[in-house]
């Protein structure tokens, strides 16, 4: 049976029209022109990347992990590429004040395994106190290696919120890259498939068909009560955190005049 979208009983109020698989077909093949262009452009701002000019810095610089204070060459594991993500932090909050933006990244790159065989190290860099890092790495079940940077200057601590890449030959280090704002987004895979749904991200900035559920501020879901409410309140965790063994409803976020 075929459907045309003047149909009144298949048109949806306030939605894209309906129609026979064959003239889905072609609108999804004009759309698919404009994904490849997409890629190709992301192709070249990749070639581009790997252009940009580099800083060096230096390697002996000591940051603090679970064996104490290490030098940033450490962190290569004997590679010469090395991920961090620079992870914000909220001296002296309890673990569900932790940056939720932050927990979203840090959460999509608990496994580095195609990293390291392509012979990519990664880690994560804070400002927190160790031995309040440590407890909270612990809470999380990362696995994933943490450093704090509390007192050491940019490139490798300084401002926290972003990806950063490095690359070693031999004793040298060199930053290459640093994404800001959405530049985070590429390693949060679920966005990537919102991206792809009917409903998107769900937030109020989208360029939705009239009609559409209306959107709600950015990361509305980032945060979630026991019941799995989406909330920012008293009662909300990070999303992940309720997962986590002994992550009991809690009566505050933690965070004092800190607002989203």
């Amino acid at each position: 049976m075929t459907t045309t979208p003047s149909d009144p009983t298949t048109a949806l109020p306030g939605r894209p029209p309906v129609v026979d698989l064959a003239t889905w077909q072609t609108a999804r093949d004009e759309l698919l022109v404009r994904e490849k262009a997409h890629t190709r452009e992301g192709d070249a701002l990749a070639a581009a990347r790997r252009r940009l000019p580099m800083v060096e810095l230096d390697g002996t610089v000591e940051v603090v992990g679970p064996d104490g204070p290490v030098p940033f060459l450490d962190l290569f594991q004997g590679r010469d590429e090395l991920v961090v993500y620079k992870h914000m932090w909220y001296d002296g909050a309890p673990h569900q004040g932790q940056c939720e933006g932050c927990t979203t990244t840090a959460w999509h790159m608990k496994d580095a395994v195609y990293l390291n065989a392509r012979g990519v190290s990664f880690a994560i860099l804070t400002t927190g106190r160790w031995d309040e890092v440590a407890s909270y790495v612990e809470f999380m079940g990362y696995t994933q290696p943490w450093y704090s940077v509390r007192d050491v200057d940019a490139p490798v601590g300084g401002e926290m919120g972003y990806i950063t890449c490095f690359l070693r030959d031999g004793d040298r280090v060199f930053l290459t890259y640093s994404t800001t704002g959405r530049g985070n987004e590429p390693v949060n895979g679920p966005l990537g498939l919102l991206d792809m749904t009917p409903y998107g991200r769900g937030e109020a900035w989208e360029d939705n068909p009239k009609g559409w559920p209306e959107g709600r501020r950015p990361c509305w879901y980032w945060r979630s009560d026991a019941d799995g409410n989406a909330t920012w309140g008293p009662t909300s965790r990070p999303v992940p955190q309720w997962t986590r063994p002994g992550a009991t409803p809690v009566e505050t976020l933690g965070r004092h005049g800190h607002h989203h």
